[in-house]
């Protein structure tokens, strides 16, 4: 245990956090997670208390403050991301009711074990029909291209879906619907938002689907990271809505592409608006870098 000592340290203000998340990637320590839709320091030897999150709250929930409080521990946040890291079984076998047995690598992936025990989070693979001269979104040349706001959107058209079920929560870490994907993590409401969400950004891709404001997004990194480092990706894509608390996403998949090591990945930002458009493109197809920070 840190020894306490009076040191300055982070104070969030849970009346005004509105848990958008968007301090969360910036901590390099990880030691902010959203937990039941607000913001909260982890432990208080992880944070250094300088403050890198401050900026980051639209709120201004988050302040520094001066009082006892446990010494800031170098081993401690390296411990605590290697287990943001960790693939986390017997954890999830105890949340589960379950033995670890159940949650053993390909366990989920043939269909023994889904976190829910329900019938429809069965694992199955879909066949939509495939048309190849419709495009993908967005430009792909340099180390990072931003597109401009849309006037128009396209139409929607046949299910783009491949798998079932789609929510992160539910997915197997194990599977061979990882191997060489072009993986699409969609915020729940991008597609609600989007009238042609299949045909724009769905196309050939692997989905899964989460909100970063009402889930924990720490077990979404610690799920993301499982997987990355078990599979070998093609692309990663987020897309998120344009309110901040959906920002979180974007930050919360880059803590798991580094924390796998997969910083080389080719990784693409799609924001989109409540209108429906897309209004930013940030790709970046050398990968994410292992210290520059993301725009999006």
């Amino acid at each position: 245990m840190s020894a306490s000592r009076v040191r300055e340290i982070i104070h969030i203000d849970e009346e005004r956090c509105d848990g958008c998340g968007a301090c969360v990637p910036q901590c390099a320590e990880g030691a902010i997670q959203v937990i039941e839709g607000k913001a909260r320091l982890m432990r208080e030897n992880l944070c250094d208390g300088l403050g890198n999150c401050l900026g980051s709250c639209p709120r201004d929930a988050i302040r520094i403050e001066r009082r006892e409080a446990a010494a800031f521990d170098e081993a401690a946040v390296a411990a605590h991301l290697a287990a943001l890291g960790a693939d986390g079984k017997a954890d999830r076998a105890a949340t589960a009711g379950r033995t670890p047995d159940d949650t053993a690598p390909g366990a989920r992936a043939r269909g023994a074990s889904l976190p829910c025990g329900c019938p429809g989070s069965a694992m199955r693979e879909l066949r939509p029909p495939r048309d190849p001269s419709r495009a993908a979104v967005g430009p792909t040349k340099g180390d990072a291209v931003i597109s401009e706001p849309e006037t128009q959107m396209g139409t929607a058209g046949a299910s783009e879906l491949t798998h079932w079920p789609v929510q992160l929560q539910l997915l197997p870490a194990e599977g061979t619907l990882w191997e060489g994907a072009d993986l699409l993590i969609a915020a729940d409401c991008v597609a609600f938002a989007m009238p042609d969400f299949h045909a724009r950004l769905l196309r050939g891709k692997t989905l899964a689907v989460g909100c970063p404001k009402l889930d924990d997004l720490g077990t979404y990194v610690q799920k993301l990271t499982e997987v990355f480092r078990s599979h070998d990706m093609r692309s990663v894509t987020v897309a998120h809505m344009e309110v901040p608390c959906c920002s979180g996403m974007v930050g919360g998949v880059v803590r798991a592409l580094r924390a796998a090591a997969s910083e080389k990945t080719a990784f693409s930002s799609i924001r989109v608006g409540v209108n429906g458009c897309i209004q930013e493109i940030v790709q970046k197809p050398n990968g994410i870098g292992s210290s520059t920070p993301l725009s999006a």
